[in-house]
């Protein structure tokens, strides 16, 4: 009962505040090519139907302060790039994750003139872009500050709406909740995961949810997106990892500790002795006996830095950085001076049972017992601390050097999609005529097989054996269910142990549910709407944009969502507090259409 008055009362307050308005005020035969009519901008917004709430609360926004609007609603994420591709809109509604937590990947993509991204040039904000990458997190927060100043606040390239929060709603019945991990940025860590009934460990699936079925590629260089990234995470090993809060860590990782010198631009990496590579029999996983070291090290960074390596190279932005990769075997190189004032050496042994007496440059020769390590050294293009977010990503996972070599034998060049079988592609572990499973896995699971139903993985019985980062669990299912709401219900229904994503509409059913929790924490997404850099009038006037820009009121975008969003000013504010603020303020849009209509005459 106190729920349900709440909620009217809330209701209320929201449609006082006029941002939950669902028809536009603005008639739809308005043109909308950002010329004025009279004395209002019309302001065409672009979006896709499923963030149409959000226009709705923007467009009653700039109505209020001045504006007449046209909506340019899109049905998917396809037909809105190809109007975006067009140019049509002023804005544009748009969302961008940081998935590596480092602030480098929050803005050079997008912001950069020659970003992925990027559909604005800025000479002053690509050198800061470029001054950030080269400081340490202790350095840059002052650098970060004047890019999202200037940015934002003086030049207006985008308007921020909130960050959003991550969550996962799981089963407590089946799944020990203080087993799973929530993590800001990591895609979910599989080996950690328990059941309640310990029992169950080597007999019931952990079962768990995804939304696309049609997997990019299992070869980690060439997918960043939803359909492999929690996949590649738990089948293949990394130099480092995030902890949930986006710091760099060993722990879980092919390396005991690494290290980086003075200059920020060489790093060192321990190796583990105690990871092997699995492989499929069967559709059971097997041990292959090859260990993984640091040929596989080298062989993975070196083709993940080539964007020549595979025909559709996805993920070299993120490893363009990376100068070379090498073998060490000379001790005294270990007595190199780090960031910290010690040295390598004493970095690299720290909480190690057994010191360093030996480097080899063969894998097969470790012997950590022994005090035998490989030791991989990674040079940067130039100083690039955030380089160590990057070799977090999965997309920075060891693959085994022998297993690729042996299945990529065509050609870049000349590569034929209806005739070459790459590694990694989804073919080769779908189930029928064409399952022929190749894979080679260094992290905790491999991929058996799967269909558009499910996918089926086993645990690696050659990762990390008898420590504390072994899998838990020997078989995982991933649920491929496309519907949110149908995924509740097979949370709800105990089809599936662990919903990866749970909407803000639904988090009191998880809540209220007695067999359910939610985990919830801010996350590195934010959503932000994009001016036009080309052929519109917001592309030439900057008082016209920020007019646009003071005019936003975050307040109301917390208030419908009932308190589940957080104010933003650009993709680095999960990252970095850097004291900025967007406040609405309707005396500066006034000042600022002002100016804009006077350099109209």
């Amino acid at each position: 009962m106190k729920k349900s008055l709440l909620s009217l009362l809330l209701a209320l307050v929201l449609i006082l505040a006029g941002c939950v308005n669902t028809k536009s005020d603005v008639a739809e035969e308005k043109a909308s090519d950002g010329v004025t009519e009279g004395e209002k901008p019309v302001i065409e917004i672009l979006s896709q139907s499923a963030n149409e709430d959000d226009v709705n609360i923007v467009r009653d926004q700039l109505v209020k302060n001045g504006f007449d609007v046209k909506l340019n609603i899109q049905p998917d994420y396809g037909s809105f790039t190809a109007q975006k591709e067009a140019g049509n809109y002023d804005l544009a509604v748009s969302s961008w994750t940081t998935v590596t937590g480092n602030p480098d990947y929050a803005v050079r993509a997008l912001f950069k003139s020659d970003g992925a991204n990027s559909i604005m040039a800025d000479e002053e904000i690509d050198n800061l872009i470029d001054k950030a990458s080269t400081q340490t997190a202790d350095e840059y927060q002052e650098t970060y500050k004047e890019l999202e100043q200037l940015l934002v606040l003086d030049r207006a390239y985008i308007a921020p709406l909130y960050i959003s929060y991550k969550t996962q709603g799981i089963n407590t019945e089946i799944l020990n909740e203080d087993s799973v991990r929530l993590s800001k940025s990591r895609a979910l860590a599989w080996e950690p995961i328990d059941f309640v009934d310990q029992s169950k460990r080597e007999t019931d699936p952990f079962i768990v949810s995804q939304e696309i079925s049609t997997l990019t590629s299992l070869d980690p260089i060439k997918g960043n997106d939803g359909s492999i990234n929690q996949l590649n995470t738990n089948m293949y090993v990394r130099l480092v990892n995030l902890t949930d809060d986006d710091q760099i860590t060993a722990e879980g990782s092919l390396s005991h500790n690494f290290a980086m010198a003075e200059g920020n631009s060489e790093y060192y990496f321990l190796l583990r002795d105690d990871i092997n590579f699995a492989k499929i029999e069967d559709q059971q996983a097997v041990d292959t006996g090859e260990r993984v070291g640091g040929d596989d090290v080298i062989f993975s960074l070196d083709r993940a830095s080539n964007p020549d390596s595979v025909p559709d190279h996805r993920t070299y932005s993120l490893h363009e950085h990376i100068a070379s990769t090498e073998t060490v075997t000379d001790l005294a190189e270990l007595d190199t001076p780090t960031i910290d004032g010690g040295t390598v050496r004493e970095a690299l042994e720290a909480n190690l049972e057994t010191g360093i007496s030996e480097l080899v440059e063969a894998k097969e020769e470790a012997n950590n017992a022994e005090g035998k390590y490989q030791v991989v050294k990674l040079t940067t293009t130039e100083p690039f601390p955030q380089v160590l977010n990057y070799l977090a990503h999965q997309s920075a996972g060891i693959v085994s050097k022998k297993q690729v070599e042996n299945i990529n034998t065509y050609d870049v060049e000349s590569f034929d999609i209806n005739k070459d079988i790459p590694y990694g592609d989804q073919n080769t572990v779908t189930e029928g005529d064409q399952y022929d499973n190749h894979l080679y896995a260094s992290g905790p699971y491999i991929l058996s097989h799967k269909n558009d139903y499910e996918a089926v993985f086993r645990k690696n019985p050659a990762y990390m054996p008898g420590t504390e980062n072994e899998a838990k669990i020997s078989n995982v299912t991933v649920r491929f269910i496309a519907d949110p709401d149908s995924a509740l219900s097979a949370l709800r229904n105990g089809e599936i142990h662990l919903n990866y994503v749970i909407p803000e509409t639904k988090y009191s059913v998880v809540e209220d549910d007695p067999n359910l929790a939610l985990q919830k924490m801010e996350s590195n997404g934010v959503r932000y709407m994009l001016f036009n850099t080309k052929g519109r009038e917001v592309a030439e006037s900057e008082d016209l944009r920020k007019a646009v820009l003071y005019s936003i009121n975050q307040d109301e975008f917390i208030n419908y969502y009932q308190g589940n969003k957080i104010k933003a000013v650009s993709t680095v504010s999960p990252l970095v507090d850097t004291g900025n603020e967007l406040v609405a303020a309707p005396a500066k849009v006034k000042e600022y259409l002002s100016s804009y209509q006077e350099s109209k005459k």
